[in-house]
């Protein structure tokens, strides 16, 4: 009843309150919870990793993970670029603007049509369509390693 007396506007507001509000205490809430995470699922190791007498140094293995590291991380900066200048560029008419000619090709490159090989495997009683995973991402992280003791011979013998 309280909804017909009102304007809409008013009632978007107040609505639009409420889920302020709501998403504050959820973001409290979430703030003041535990941080442990839930372990990842883990992919199988590929099928060619080193063998033990393959397996390169550690100091290598970790120069090599810094470098991943760094290397992930410009990329996800650049990404995060193209993507703004893309929304600026995308909206753009072909044309000259200042010393750069904005234009657009066709692409090479195709994809499957899921939407049609869907209608297909429907209209033909074929099930679902058949899929597969997607390759593993490779990831790393830094680690805290705890000091270990090693006992020595004398040690071990007193």
């Amino acid at each position: 009843m309280l909804n017909l007396l009102m304007s809409p506007r008013p009632g978007r507001t107040v609505r639009g309150l409420i889920g302020a509000i709501v998403e504050t205490a959820a973001d409290a809430l979430r703030s003041i919870a535990p941080a442990d995470q839930p372990e990842p699922e883990l992919a199988p190791d590929p099928a060619d990793v080193y063998t033990d007498d393959e397996m390169p140094e550690t100091d290598a293995i970790e120069l090599a993970a810094v470098e991943y590291e760094r290397a992930a991380d410009q990329a996800r900066r650049a990404d995060r670029g193209k993507r703004a200048a893309k929304k600026v560029l995308d909206k753009l008419p072909a044309g000259i603007y200042g010393t750069w000619r904005i234009f657009r090709t066709p692409s090479s490159r195709q994809t499957p049509d899921l939407a049609e090989i869907t209608r297909i495997f429907k209209a033909n009683n074929l099930g679902p369509v058949p899929m597969k995973a997607c390759a593993p991402s490779l990831k790393v992280e830094l680690v805290d390693v705890a000091p270990v003791e090693i006992e020595t011979l004398a040690e071990v013998a007193a």
